[in-house]
Order: C-alpha cells, then structure tokens, then sequence
C-alpha cells in the first residue's frame, strides 16, 4: 500500500506537518520527521539511534535545514517553526508531494528546479541515509545547501543548554557519543549555531514545547542549468557506514522478504504486517526478540508484547520471532510472573503486572495451534505451571486465588491491570479486587494447560476440575442478568458495575466459560456504549466520570486514559468476538470487513501505515498518544488473519 500525500493536502503549514512516517533498524532505534520534512516533537529526528538496544536511545540528527538557491534568490525547502522569533521556515509551500512506498518520498518545486529526497535506514545498524536529485531546468545556475542540526540527548529530552561537542573532518563527537557523515556533495565546517525549535505537538501535551539543537557543518551541491545530478548524505554511529544505494536496496530487500513471508493478502493486512516489523527489535541484554510498545515514547513491556505478539509475528509468519520473544520471558518468570519491564544497567526486572503471565500462556497456545510445534510447548510447560501454581497460592502484588477460584490482584497504590494510571496518588481506574479481563485469561489458561496436557500425555484433569469451578464462580458473581453484561471487577464498590471495555476479553479468548446468549449479549453491549470505528471506549459516556476528549497536561491526560478515552487495541478483541457470535461464517467476515474499512483513514491519519495508540472517546478523528502502537497493530492483524481463515474454508 502507497501513502500518497498531494499539493492539495500539503496546502498549508498545520496539513503538511500533520503526517508523518516512521523507519526503524530493528535495534529500536528509528527515523521520523512530519511530511514537511520537520520535528514537531522533541522526540522526533532523522537518526534517533539506539545506543544499547532497544531502551537506550539517543536523538543526534534532529533535523535538517535545506535551502535551494538560484541565482541571487534562496528559499528554504524544509520546513520549521521556532519559539524565539525567528521566521518560520517554510518549504512547505514548494512541496509538490509526499509519498511513502517503500521509502518516503518528497519532491519540491521552484521555478524550473525539481529536488526530489528519499530516505532510509539500515537494519541493525544505526544509519540513515538520505539520496536527492536535483534537476535544473531553470535557465539558470542553483545550489542546494543541507545544514544538519543535532541534539546528542535521550530522545524525548527538550534541550535547554547547548552540550560541548567537536566535529573534525567528518565527525561530530558529544560526550560519549561519535556521529560519522559521508557524502559525496561538499561538506564543509561552518560556524556553530543553534536554533530554539518550537515543539508545537509536546506543548498542546503539557510537556516542554521549545528545544535547542546545534549544527556545526554544511553539505553544499551546485548543479548547473540543464543539469541533472545525484548525491546522498549518510549518518552513522559507524566509523564506516554502508553507502546510501546499499542502505536502501537492503531496506527493499527486506520489504520483500517481510511481503513475502505475510500468509495475508488483504491490502490493509499487507500494510499492517510491514508496520508490524518497526516493533520487533533486539534486547542486548537478553540476547532475543523483543517487542516494542509504540513510536515514540515507549520501551518494551511484557504485557505489551503478549497482547501484540500474536499478531505482529504469528499472523505475519514470523514465528522464528515468536519462538524467540517468548523464550526471553519463560527465562525470566520468576514467582509465576514474567516481566513488565526488563532489566537496563544491572537493575532487576519489574514484575508489576498481572496479565503478562496468563497471556504468556495463551500465546503458547497460539504459537502451538498455528504451528504444531509440541516440541516447544513441552519446553515452555514447566514454567506454565510454575505461573499456575503461583497464582493458585498468591504471588506479589496481592495476586492471589481466591476460595471461589477467581484472582484477586492489586492492592494499595499497586496497579497491576493494563488500566495502571496513578497519578498525584490518585487511581483514576481502581481495580483491585477481581478483575473480569484477568480472569477470564485465568480461565484460558487453565483449558490451555488441560488441553496441553492430553498434548504431551500428562494428567491435566486438576486443571480441568478448577476451570469448572472458575467457570462456575465466574457465570453467578460476573454476570448480570439485568444489565446483559459484565462486571468489571468484584470489589465491593461502585466501580464493580461500571460499564467497560475488558469484558471484550471473556468472549474472544480461546477458550471462554460465557454461553453463546450471554457472549450475544456482551458483545451488544459493548457495541452500543463502547464501539466507535476508530477504537473501544474505555468506559460508558453514560458513566459521570467519564472523560470524552484526551489532551492537556500530564494530569488532565492521566484523569482521562482509561475514563473514557478510545484504545484501538480493544477493537481486535471486539472483532474476534463478533465473528465467534456470528458463527464464524463468510457472512460475518464480509461484515467485519466492511467496519475494517475504517482502518483506511486511520492508516493515513498521523503516521502514514502506522496505527495509534488511542483517540477521543467523544469524536475519535485524531490520533493521539504514541502514534504508532503495537498491540494496535498486532490485534487489527489477528482479525485479519481469522477473516481470512474464513474465507479459505
């Protein structure tokens, strides 16, 4: 799929900045600047490298001033607003169009002269290389003049004071960082200078919304009237970084190979699964796969990875990837859980979650029931009912089986749902008690280890017999009756009948305890307070506190997150459970088609192939949040994936 922005969406300053593209190395480090070629974002850049894989990321080249002169005349063809007065730079205006294929693409006019840029990154290595094209028809003679500007600071830091750097030759070097630029247009030293970007996109955010960045170099080609010449500029943590043309026909090479791999034909399934790939990245400390949250502002956390991890490698054919993601969290369960955050510098992993682990069993499942590879499932078993045997008698973080056979999980300011904001000591979404999402992944779990064991000749009636009473206990405490849907949680208070999203999850598991009235049910319920096409409200708009639109400062966006707000990850769920309430028949697949054509905005909205994290509740037509995230992705992939499945029988 070809993201094709024109002249006529281009049209002024706020459209030609409102799209943007992402290339990542699969080191977690990564390119992204809008379509008019600016950084909006603190956390925006053109080499925001991945010194220590995948946490450890650092913004060097956060823009790149481009002017084209002619004759006696000069106008920028890059785009940049400033917090200190100075003008504005406005290439926008001479953007004839940005498109991203496979590669992003600009091409800019002025008065006979066509430049025309692509840029790219090189996979496991912090590179991105940059080729233009300037073709001069102009009657006259032109230069273009590139000025990199860089940051040499953690990725989402604004800078407020210029570091010390030396550049020599070809080389910028800042603290204990060296960045390397090759090219074969005229690099030259030039007096420093610095720029105080405006941040428009972190202020309207609450976070800082003005940023220094410094440049020391200039690249200059001159072309001559009737003249048509080539060069690129490469940036690179290596001393000798590949050339530009390798850069990107490695980069296609492994567009191919990803296509080729994908079982899905659906053009929006193709787009997906190449989108799919910017999270899969290496952890230097672990040594395997791993799965990052979303561009730009998260890591990888394991409750994250479990939730995309089917879909971003299973539903893509990646299972070499799968197989290794998950062998990096069944070395790391420890007291029944697996990480949420992995270890960084010697610290120990974080284990506040109470999901990661019966979603890691779940996605044993899948990773099974997709390739019959019992030789795997045998090896991850004994830490399976390490997992079951923890929750069974209480672990950390209050997580424990109850007499009634149901998890209780949370306790004090322990969040340990997916729905985990505390914020100034506030819990906007207290949850301790149980939890219906948690427990019916309890219940999965348990049919999948029942099922696992009759797999590899083992008695698993014990889990059997405790998902009937789960089961049991489940059907009279979680349903109501009355209202046609789910508890969220047993608590004892208000929030208990608050009317959420997480119930989604007892219809679309595997294996789910509901009959097929109740998941009727469920599912209509949720469609008529919850669904809108771009994502899953998080709670009722009927609800008071219900929060409609996500925006402002730290605490107004916390207040907000789960009160209200729409998550796209959700909607997989919703989709996998109408398609199970429907039969599973072709008739219901070219249904859901029909609601997934919603995704062909959604692609182009914010990060061109990329989906986001979230949007407004009330009118959801912007993405917001990270825009570019995982689980998103990986869950729109799995609806794919059954849709097709459908459609083979």
């Amino acid at each position: 799929m070809i993201f094709h922005y024109g002249k006529q969406e281009l049209r002024s300053l706020q459209l030609a900045q409102e799209p943007c593209f992402l290339l990542t190395n699969g080191l977690g480090g990564y390119c992204s600047v809008t379509a008019a070629m600016s950084a909006p974002r603190a956390d925006q850049g053109l080499l925001v490298a991945a010194v220590r894989a995948p946490d450890l990321r650092v913004n060097l080249v956060h823009r790149l001033r481009q002017t084209l002169t002619v004759g006696s005349e000069t106008v920028f063809l890059s785009t940049q607003t400033f917090a200190d007065g100075t003008p504005a730079e406005d290439g926008w205006k001479h953007l004839s169009a940005f498109t991203l294929g496979e590669l992003p693409r600009w091409v800019s006019e002025y008065r006979g002269i066509r430049v025309t840029q692509e840029c790219c990154m090189a996979r496991e290595e912090n590179t991105t290389a940059l080729r233009f094209t300037v073709e001069n028809r102009s009657s006259k003679d032109c230069s273009l003049e590139l000025e990199p500007f860089f940051k040499f600071a953690p990725k989402e830091e604004a800078v407020t004071a210029l570091p010390s750097f030396t550049y020599h030759g070809r080389h910028v070097s800042c603290g204990p960082y060296a960045l390397h630029i090759t090219t074969d247009g005229e690099l030259s030293p030039a007096p420093a200078n610095s720029q105080l970007l405006d941040y428009a996109e972190d202020a309207k955010d609450g976070r800082p919304g003005k940023g220094l960045s410094f440049s020391c170099c200039r690249i200059r080609l001159s072309v001559s009237d009737g003249e048509t010449r080539q060069f690129s500029v490469v940036f690179s943590t290596e001393p000798e970084p590949r050339n530009a043309d390798t850069v990107c026909s490695g980069h296609a090479a492994h567009l191919q190979a990803l296509d080729s791999a994908c079982p899905l034909n659906h053009p929006i399934a193709k787009a997906l699964s190449r989108a799919a790939d910017a999270y899969i990245a290496r952890r230097d400390s672990t040594g395997g796969k791993t799965i990052l949250a979303g561009y730009p502002l998260f890591s990888d956390w394991g409750r994250d990875t479990m939730i995309a991890l089917p879909g971003c490698t299973m539903a893509t054919g990646r299972f070499g990837d799968a197989k290794s993601i998950l062998r990096t969290f069944l070395a790391y369960e420890r007291d029944g859980l697996v990480p949420n955050l992995f270890p960084e510098g010697g610290m120990e992993p974080m284990y506040n979650t109470v999901d990661a682990a019966l979603l890691l069993i779940d996605s044993v499942w899948q990773y099974y029931t997709r390739t019959g590879d019992l030789a795997f499932a045998e090896e991850a078993f004994p830490v399976m009912e390490r997992i079951i045997a923890a929750y069974r008698r209480g672990t950390r973080h209050s997580i424990a089986m109850d007499t009634d056979g149901l998890i209780l999980a949370g306790s004090g300011k322990d969040q340990v749902t997916w729905m985990d904001v505390c914020v100034q000591g506030i819990l906007p979404t207290p949850r301790h008690g149980k939890p219906v999402e948690i427990n019916a992944y309890w219940y999965n779990a348990l049919k999948v280890m029942e099922a696992l064991s009759a797999k590899l000749g083992r008695d698993g009636g014990d889990y059997g017999a405790l998902a009937e009473t789960v089961k049991t206990s489940f059907l009279e405490k979680f349903y109501m009756a009355d209202k046609g849907c789910l508890r969220d949680v047993i608590s004892g208070t208000e929030a208990d009948t608050q009317l959420r999203c997480n119930q989604i999850w007892a219809v679309s598991m595997s294996f789910t305890m509901l009959t097929p009235e109740m998941a009727q049910s469920v599912v209509d319920t949720v469609s008529r307070h919850l669904y809108t096409p771009c994502g899953l409200r998080t709670l009722s708009p009927d609800d008071p506190q219900y929060h409609g639109t996500y925006g402002g400062d730290q605490v107004t966006r916390d207040m907000a997150y789960h009160q209200g707000t729409a998550w796209v990850f959700p909607l997989g769920a919703y989709y996998l459970a109408k398609l199970k309430t429907m039969g599973g028949t072709r008739a219901a697949a070219r249904e859901i088609l029909t609601q997934l054509d919603a995704l062909y905005p959604m692609l182009r909205q914010g990060c061109a192939g990329q989906l986001p994290e979230i949007y407004d509740g009330s009118n959801p037509t912007e993405g917001k949040g990270c825009f570019a995230q995982a689980w998103s992705v990986g869950e729109m992939l799995r609806v794919f994936e059954a849709i097709e499945a459908i459609e083979q029988k």
